[in-house]
């Protein structure tokens, strides 16, 4: 595995939430041991964003200084390498200026954008929901991949995670990590069981003190379960994963919705945007149970996993 993990006391990479994900919550996900990230395009105006680089680096720094005995992991920075994004080249200079030791790419892969990455001595991740992306963002020199597969908040693909992770793993031995329901230790250790190396965890954290979430948005969570799930190409053009009282509350019938695309809405006089008022989230929030800081999240996923590595030992040795 590459050096860049070796920090990780849990083998979880934060997913990085649009609008939700800022440095107050990616600071306290690398001080609790797993991988905390965040969109570029979170920082608005863009000038913000070395201000947030500048935080999260210094703020790591420092606790590393007083707990050497428990480092913080890395973090990652999300970036959207669509030709739509026309802050990608101001936001990569700010990566390179931080030497941001994990980059997410999106939407896209693009050759000069890994071998940028990999100038100052980062490691470039790419999200996929299927084998020919993952096989196109590999050629194009990325490090590592994000099997994002079925059941997974936002923007998710419908390929089985056990199946998806399989189809990767027979011909690509580099960092994989899977998302699609993983919310506890339990589903942590299967994603690592089928293959995989991370988890990738997400909808988990947006229930969490530390996150820029509407405070309904949270209580939604916790109060739903994988049938209040709603999968939809509606609100964004591309299908994803949606919390069904997020669609009721903007006057839509969550078990009737057209086809198509519809980037902002109008319903009466109210303009509902996707993510901002559309919530997006995964099916395995069953197990959000309560709002909590996020490092107390990662506790709870530490003795999950912990508990079923000794389950499994226990049944093989039943056996």
């Amino acid at each position: 595995m590459h050096p860049v993990f070796r920090t990780l006391r849990l083998p979880v990479v934060a997913a990085p939430l649009f609008i939700i994900s800022t440095p107050k919550l990616v600071i306290a996900q690398c001080k609790a041991g797993i991988v905390g990230s965040m969109p570029a395009l979170n920082a608005r105006p863009a000038s913000l964003f070395t201000d947030w680089l500048a935080e999260i680096t210094e703020e790591l720094a420092a606790h590393d200084r007083h707990h050497p005995e428990a480092p913080a992991a890395p973090f990652a920075i999300n970036q959207i390498v669509h030709r739509s994004n026309d802050r990608l080249e101001q936001d990569m200079a700010a990566c390179e200026r931080y030497k941001v030791p994990i980059v997410i790419t999106s939407l896209g892969a693009r050759p000069e954008i890994n071998d940028a990455v990999h100038a100052w001595g980062g490691v470039v991740l790419h999200d996929v929901i299927d084998d020919v992306f993952a096989r196109k963002a590999v050629e194009k020199g990325a490090d590592g991949l994000v099997a994002v597969a079925a059941g997974a908040g936002g923007h998710a693909g419908t390929v089985s995670p056990f199946a998806l992770v399989h189809e990767i793993r027979r011909w690509f031995r580099g960092p994989l990590a899977l998302s699609g329901a993983i919310a506890t230790g339990d589903a942590l250790l299967a994603a690592l069981a089928a293959g995989a190396d991370f988890g990738y965890i997400g909808s988990a954290f947006i229930a969490t003190e530390e996150a820029h979430a509407d405070a309904a948005y949270k209580k939604m969570i916790v109060e739903s379960s994988s049938r209040d799930i709603v999968y939809s190409n509606l609100f964004t053009g591309v299908h994803g994963n949606y919390l069904r009282g997020s669609i009721a509350a903007a006057g839509l019938d969550p078990d009737a919705l057209p086809h198509g695309e519809a980037r902002m809405m109008n319903f009466g006089s109210d303009r509902k945007k996707p993510w901002k008022d559309i919530w997006g989230c995964g099916q395995g929030i069953a197990a959000v149970t309560e709002v909590m800081p996020a490092g107390a999240l990662v506790d709870r996923l530490r003795r999950e996993y912990a508990a079923a590595l000794r389950r499994l030992g226990e049944t093989a040795l039943a056996a």
